[in-house]
Parts: structure tokens; C-alpha cells; sequence
């Protein structure tokens, strides 16, 4: 299963009240079909705490949730999404949005090339836009 930045936000902040579920979520995954994030799941966790990278990788483990890369196969399937989420937006009055495509698509596409499910608790954006994506909710 691949995970959203936002369910080890949730595992890290005790107070949340997503935290059980998130930790319930990440250890039955990792006990059936194992649990892993992304390098932009990693690269966002890494911006909130900057010089941490070696504590959240340790904390990753800990937990039996590897990282991987994204393949570069999963850029079309991304760039398609995104292309597709600008121009709704556009036509909805939201104005433009940034050209390059914002991290939850890259974690859509990887999660619909590998045929994973995806834990989130944004599930709108990725119903929307990855509809061969089974979601997993807190």
C-alpha cells in the first residue's frame, strides 16, 4: 500500500484525531502487503522538518514503511491528471493553476502504475483524478 504524507503526519502527531487509525492502517499493511511512500511523501515530511531527513528515515523503518523512487513511468499517467484537474479548475473560476504538477498527482500516479491501494485522507482529489485507484481511509 502506498501512503499519503498526510497518514504519517497523522502517526507522528499524537494529538490527531486520525492518529489510531493512521497506526492501525500502516500496521496491518505492513503485517499483509507492506507500507511505502514515496520520494515526494519523503521530500514533503523532509520540508516541515528540515534538517531531520536521517530521524525521519529512521522513524520510517521503525514503522516498516520503505521508500521508494518514482518512476518515470508514472510521469504521463501524472501529467495526464494534472492536465485534465488545470483545466476543470480554469472552467470552475479557480484561476490557473502552477504549470508544474502539485505533489498529490505524482503520488496518484505512482500509487495507479503500481496498481496499489492508496491510504489518504484526501481521497476527493484522488477519486476525481485516479478513479483506478483504490483509496484506503482513516
Amino acid at each position: 500500500m502506498l501512503l499519503d504524507t498526510n497518514i504519517i503526519i497523522d502517526v507522528q502527531n499524537e494529538v490527531s484525531p486520525f492518529c489510531q487509525a493512521a497506526e492501525s492502517m500502516i500496521v496491518a499493511a505492513v503485517q499483509e502487503t507492506g507500507a511505502a511512500i514515496n520520494a515526494v511523501c519523503f521530500a514533503e515530511l523532509c520540508a516541515g522538518r528540515p534538517d531531520a531527513s536521517a530521524a525521519i528515515e529512521a522513524e520510517l523503518s521503525t514503522l516498516g514503511i520503505q521508500i521508494l523512487d518514482v518512476p518515470a513511468a508514472a510521469a504521463p499517467i501524472c501529467g495526464r491528471a494534472y492536465s485534465q484537474y488545470r483545466k476543470e479548475r480554469r472552467r470552475a473560476g479557480g484561476g490557473n493553476a502552477p504549470a508544474t504538477p502539485l505533489p498529490d498527482f505524482f503520488i496518484g500516479a505512482h500509487a495507479e502504475l503500481l496498481g496499489w491501494k492508496l491510504a489518504t485522507r484526501d481521497s476527493d482529489r484522488y477519486r476525481i483524478y485516479f478513479p483506478a485507484v483504490e483509496l484506503i481511509e482513516p
